[in-house]
């Protein structure tokens, strides 16, 4: 297969010029340790900052996960780029300007992931002729009258459409088309781009987006990735059209107008997230340059380790409605494990921000609107107690004893302790009871989670969409079933772990009992394996199954990542088994000891001189 190089004297000078601090923490909140700074590491599930960055070598190093590299590295395992793609961005990034590239064959198999990642640069290439050419239309006199008149009319300046590269689909059927084949152009790749569609009767292609005002979306590399279409004529629907998903697009993980927003969002700590184009390009129009959209979709998990990774505080801008009320309780449940306040604002007189931005003292009102933003739990009360009003306090504790029961099934037990207390001082104040009162109905609503988890067979209830782990020992085996070359991971430790007596459930006790028979059979560990050995038991496949998925969900098939989890419920596994129930050890103790230990190998140093707890290297 034939492949770009360059010459390794670009690499060297690219990663000379390049200064590692400043290029993650364009990516990452970074904070100053000693002679190293710490973050959230963006390669897993990360609730406390395990990735140091050591400028002193021009390094990063994850003692999680384990991913770690040079600038080039971080570039291409965080936004997927493949060496010649992540040496020009950050050559571009420096204003170097690379030598002539070389070609050379190479056949060293891996043929799907390399055909995957041309692919993927096959649609950049595509999507960035597409965006000349809507700019171009854009510009057009006849072309772009109508995408021209609604920008003036809707007021955004000519700044700020050559900020956003604001464009326009012409009003015919195959615009873009005739002009990419006209260039002799893979058609095939505009397709799988989202752009154009065969013609029914299979001869050419006709334009997804026509007659549109047209926002390109952007990957934190500033690359096109996607189009999003405004509709010129009130008749067409619908009113907005996305492309669709691609090997590059994924709605669930990208908001709108971020790359034009990160550095206001990591250096003010807090993003404010609107519901559409208009709204972000009016609002960075006003000065408020931190402000980002989800893209047709509700706020997602992934949306929520994407702003983790930045800031400390998300404000949400909804109308108030009952599509907003419900907006916002979700996005309670979706940061409800994440290190960031969440606020909800809403706008006066129920406008959007477009509008308001526009009218006298709009900004003030906006930025009013923002500081007065409610914290998400007291907008939560607010509703119930709107719902309960005149039952008195009773209905308070109700309301208490549901939300307690839902912060359970959500991860209760997986917050920080200063979380947790944090939290117990809201309910408290909310609810009108005292501290304790608060801790006993968490722990009752934990034994009745606990309980229903026992007597389910590990699903945890109706919410979780299937049977998901409960026990540490549950969550082990979901991690092996995921992933079965980690049960080598748990050395002579799998007898005792996966002890099939040790599960209250049936199911879970005989799917562990089969992936104990296949490791001592010495077999090759897969969930296909594990299943093929249930196939007379349709509810220990189903558990299996589910166990599986639910944590490859959570990983986003990143094997990292569930390592990363395995290792952890291990841990966890491993002091509940030495406290024998009744102490616990100092939290963190030994993860900070195993760090230290770690930090002093990547340094140089010593590993073996005893640590101390709190000792900077």
């Amino acid at each position: 297969m034939v492949t770009q190089t360059f010459e390794n004297n670009d690499r060297d000078r690219v990663l000379d010029a390049t200064d590692i601090v400043g290029l993650i923490g364009d990516h990452v909140a970074l904070k100053g340790k000693g002679r190293e700074f710490v973050g959230l590491c963006p390669f897993h599930d990360d609730r406390n900052p395990s990735m140091y960055v050591v400028p002193g070598k021009q390094i990063f190093h994850c003692f999680v996960c384990g991913a770690g590299g040079n600038a080039i590295t971080f570039i291409m395992k965080h936004l997927g780029l493949s060496f010649p793609e992540a040496l020009r961005y950050l050559a571009d990034r420096a204003r170097i300007e690379l030598t002539p590239q070389t070609r050379v064959q190479r056949n060293d198999g891996g043929e799907r992931e390399r055909a995957t990642r041309a692919g993927k640069e096959e649609i950049v290439r595509a999507n960035a002729f597409a965006q000349e050419f809507f700019r171009a239309i854009f510009q057009h006199h006849q072309h772009g009258a109508a995408a021209r008149g609604v920008v003036e009319r809707r007021g955004i300046s000519a700044e700020m459409v050559e900020h956003f590269g604001i464009g326009a689909a012409p009003d015919r059927w195959d615009g873009l088309a005739q002009t990419a084949a006209g260039k002799r152009m893979p058609m095939g790749v505009f397709e799988s781009a989202g752009l154009v569609k065969a013609k029914r009767d299979g001869d050419g292609y006709i334009d997804v987006l026509r007659h549109r005002l047209i926002f390109p979306i952007h990957d934190a590399s500033g690359r096109v990735i996607a189009f999003g279409g405004r509709r010129l004529n009130d008749e067409d629907e619908p009113k907005y059209l996305n492309s669709p998903e691609t090997v590059l697009f994924n709605k669930s993980e990208t908001l709108y107008g971020m790359r034009q927003a990160t550095t206001a969002i990591r250096t003010q700590r807090r993003a404010i997230i609107v519901e559409g184009y208009t709204d972000v390009v009016a609002c960075h129009q006003a000065g408020v340059c931190n402000a980002v959209a989800t893209l047709g979709t509700a706020l997602t998990e992934r949306h929520a380790r994407v702003l983790k990774r930045l800031c400390d505080e998300v404000v949400l801008i909804f109308d108030g409605d009952d599509a907003g009320q419900r907006a916002a309780e979700r996005a309670f449940e979706i940061f409800f494990l994440e290190p960031v306040d969440v606020k909800v604002a809403v706008l006066p007189g129920g406008v959007d921000p477009d509008d308001l931005l526009k009218r006298p003292g709009g900004v003030e009102a906006f930025e009013g609107a923002v500081r007065e933003a409610r914290d998400v739990l007291a907008f939560r009360f607010d509703r119930l107690e709107a719902e309960m009003s005149g039952t008195g306090s009773g209905g308070r504790v109700r309301r208490l004893e549901e939300l307690a029961l839902r912060m359970v099934e959500l991860g209760w037990d997986r917050l920080t302790p200063a979380r947790r207390s944090a939290l117990v001082r809201r309910l408290t104040r909310l609810s009108g009871v005292d501290e304790r009162a608060v801790l006993e109905t968490v722990r009752e609503a934990r034994m009745r989670v606990s309980r229903r988890v026992r007597e389910d067979g590990g699903t945890g209830g109706s919410g979780g969409g299937g049977m998901q782990p409960g026990s540490t020992r549950e969550h082990v085996l979901a991690c092996v079933l995921a992933e079965g070359s980690l049960a080598a991971e748990l050395g002579d430790e799998i007898g005792d772990i996966l002890d099939p007596h040790a599960y209250g459930s049936p199911l879970v006790a005989r799917v562990a009992g089969r992936v104990l028979e296949l490791v001592r059979a010495g077999s090759e560990m897969s969930l296909r394996r594990v299943l093929s050995g249930l196939d007379d038991d349709a509810d220990a496949c189903a558990c299996a199954t589910s166990f599986a998925q639910g944590v490859l969900r959570a990983a986003e098939g990143d094997r990292a990542r569930v390592r990363a989890h395995l290792l952890g419920s291990v841990h966890r596994y491993r002091q509940a088994s030495g406290r024998g129930g009744e102490t616990e050890q100092p939290s963190g103790t030994a993860d900070r000891l195993s760090e230290v230990i770690a930090r002093r190998r990547l340094l140089g140093g010593d590993p073996t001189a005893a640590p101390r707890v709190g000792f900077e290297a």
